[in-house]
């Protein structure tokens, strides 16, 4: 799976405006009731899959073994268990003082991914200039820097992305999902989670992509809704039904040809993995072979 980064998303009540401009009649009329439509959306969000979800990614403190997930956690991509770096604190305007005991360690010594300005999300996974990778981590001025850390092994891919290579591996340090909380066979450390978050902003409103291309199966999908709504109650809009729902068939086959459509990277995944596989199938065999040396005629050979 590529996880999504670049997708931007809308609220359900934005959707739900561009709706009502398109049914003026029944908007005037009250006859849209937005709690029947809710659900449509999170059905058309389930039937698009995994590849438009929100793509997150957090620091969580194990303590004791176990530490509670995000509340908008869904699916675990991929999990590292961090291991100390450096911190750079920068210091408050006017004057501050604190009675401050250390407690990091520079185990790693600073270099380009030192000067690296403070992102603007808490958590960020960066390439370094030396072609290497670190996890920066904001607190309030404080700006944690971790470049050593390993994968972790998941016992229950109940919750993970089965595309995750590293999903069975043989890593030392391994974790488990269950009730909500994530537990590990380390008791305590710092945990590093790329997961897909659910269809929620910080206010608990449901969100959905806000793409060219999905936009009109959300619109079709609750406007079939709505006129089956108007069906069910005797209303003779069967002309308008079939008009939408033949759109609505098309916009869906649309979204779905957008969605599972590889991008860039995965086409090159999928080229390297064929190449292997023919590699292993027509050249390996000649591996162990070595050609004798040629023969070469003297001028008096007869």
């Amino acid at each position: 799976m590529n996880y999504n980064y670049t997708l931007k998303y809308r609220t359900f009540e934005s959707l739900l405006e561009d709706v009502k401009i398109d049914l003026r009649t029944l908007t005037l009329e009250n006859r849209i009731d937005p709690a029947q439509l809710i659900k449509v959306a999170m059905r058309v969000n389930y039937d698009l899959g995994l590849r438009i979800n929100v793509t997150k990614e957090t620091i969580l403190e194990v303590e004791k073994g176990h530490v509670r997930l995000p509340d908008d956690f869904y699916v675990m991509n991929y999990g590292l268990m961090l291991y100390q770096g450096y911190e750079t604190i920068t210091p408050a305007q006017g004057t501050n003082v604190q009675d401050v005991t250390p407690t990091w360690r520079p185990w790693v010594e600073e270099n380009s991914c030192s000067n690296v300005s403070l992102p603007e999300q808490p958590v960020c996974f960066s390439k370094c200039n030396d072609n290497t990778y670190q996890i920066i981590q904001v607190v309030n001025q404080q700006k944690r820097a971790y470049r050593n850390f390993v994968p972790i092994r998941f016992r229950n891919s109940k919750f993970v992305d089965c595309n995750w290579p590293d999903l069975f591996g043989s890593e030392r340090d391994e974790a488990w999902i269950k009730d909500g909380f994530l537990y590990t066979t380390v008791e305590q450390a710092s945990v590093y989670i790329n997961y897909q978050g659910t269809f929620t902003d910080n206010n608990g409103d449901l969100l959905i992509p806000d793409h060219p291309m999905l936009n009109e199966y959300y619109e079709y999908a609750v406007k079939k809704r709505i006129l089956e709504n108007l069906v069910m109650d005797g209303e003779n809009v069967s002309a308008q039904y079939q008009l939408v729902a033949q759109e609505y068939r098309g916009a869906r086959n649309n979204a779905l040809t957008i969605v599972n459509t590889p991008n860039f990277s995965e086409m090159e995944k999928l080229w390297t993995m064929n190449r292997k596989a023919m590699y292993s199938k027509y050249y390996d065999m000649f591996k162990s072979h070595f050609p004798q040396a040629p023969r070469f005629r003297t001028n008096n050979a007869v």
